[in-house]
């Protein structure tokens, strides 16, 4: 599975010299995940309120490979590395058309509303498995 999100690189997305913002980087791929996840039909809001539960990144490898620059269109794709019944893991590479910028090797788990560990809910590991 094989999501992919447009971002275009704004003014306030850059640093003096045009190039994107290192930390930037992160919010893209927030951005994606978010979008991909609405995709799949989750209602993270449902999520929080009836289970419970939220997702939270627990680890994220992130390389930078390419500068973005001011008015760039670009590409965030997501694909699923592994799920298990605790932990998803994702690629989320950014691309200026065949170029590809920044990598980022993301570990997102489930929490409850104290802060607690909780399983993946089984409805969303059976839709992205």
């Amino acid at each position: 599975m094989i999501h992919e999100f447009p971002v275009r690189v704004y003014y306030e997305d850059t640093d003096m010299g045009g190039i994107v913002y290192y930390a930037n980087y992160l919010r893209f791929i927030e951005r994606a995940r978010s979008d991909w996840v609405r995709s799949l039909g989750i209602d993270q809001n449902a999520m929080r309120e009836q289970d419970g539960i939220v997702f939270v990144v627990r680890r994220l490898e992130a390389e930078y490979l390419l500068p973005a620059k001011f008015d760039d269109d670009l590409v965030v794709r997501t694909t699923v590395k592994s799920v298990t019944g605790v932990r998803l893991t994702m690629m989320q590479d950014v691309l200026r058309g065949e170029d590809l910028l920044f990598q980022a090797e993301v570990l997102v788990v489930c929490v409850t509303d104290g802060g607690l560990p909780a399983r993946l809910p089984a409805n969303i590991r059976r839709q992205i498995h």
